[in-house]
């Protein structure tokens, strides 16, 4: 079952690189060049490496519940921390998104305040982390995980309610970068949704592989007999 959790996580990022080019080329056309989206993925771009591999990780964290409970493991309540704490952390995500995209609707201009954004959204991750840890006292880990992946969902539409009007209004400014505050809005929002998808999708593939091996083990036993 680990290493279905690692193929989830594995799709999971593999599906941001590959809608890394379209979103771009629907955010910003014509304005986008063919060498802009070459260079996304080079050497130096390591801060898009490590916008995908981040979220890896956080995925890889979630799907360890799940893990335990498609093998019939007791799960232990200490255990639902990193779950928890990983669900605050893109919470926070979104609320920077949205903060990103206001800010650029508002202002008017590509004026990005990282510290303010970076201080609310860690508040809102320590905010978050506290108000899903204390459904975790009334909750099953399984229901648990399934709440977690609702409120993310949940929070990435409202957040893309936000970014993506928003973005459409900055793209008709003239001005240098337009949209592009609005444009890590999108991406956040994008990502949180899919991340949301992931214990689903384990699920799924852990049922498959169960039925497949329910019927392959009678003919298993046959031939070893």
């Amino acid at each position: 079952m680990k290493y279905w959790a690692l193929l989830v996580a594995f799709l999971y990022c593999l599906i941001i690189v590959v809608l890394t080019w379209p979103v771009i080329i629907i955010a910003f056309w014509p304005n986008v060049q063919a060498a802009d989206l070459v260079g996304i993925f080079s050497a130096e771009a390591w801060p898009y490496w490590l916008f995908v591999a981040v979220p890896g990780l956080c995925q890889v964290a979630l799907l360890t519940i799940p893990v335990g409970i498609a093998e019939h493991r007791p799960i232990a309540r200490r255990s639902l921390i990193l779950p928890i704490v990983v669900a605050g952390f893109m919470m926070g995500g979104l609320v920077i998104g949205a903060m990103f995209s206001l800010e650029e609707f508002v202002s008017k201009g590509a004026t990005l305040h990282y510290r303010e954004a970076l201080i609310v959204g860690g508040l809102t991750w320590i905010l978050w982390t506290v108000i899903f840890y204390r459904l975790s006292r009334n909750e099953a880990p399984g229901d648990l995980i399934s709440r977690l992946c609702r409120y993310l969902l949940g929070g990435s539409i409202l957040e893309l309610l936000i970014a993506v009007p928003t973005h459409i209004v900055a793209r008709s400014r003239d001005y240098c970068c337009a949209g592009f505050m609005t444009f890590i809005g999108i991406t956040l929002g994008i990502s949180v949704m899919l991340f949301s998808y992931g214990p689903g999708v384990f699920f799924l593939f852990a049922d498959r592989w169960a039925r497949l091996y329910q019927h392959r083990r009678p003919d298993d036993e046959s031939a070893s007999g």
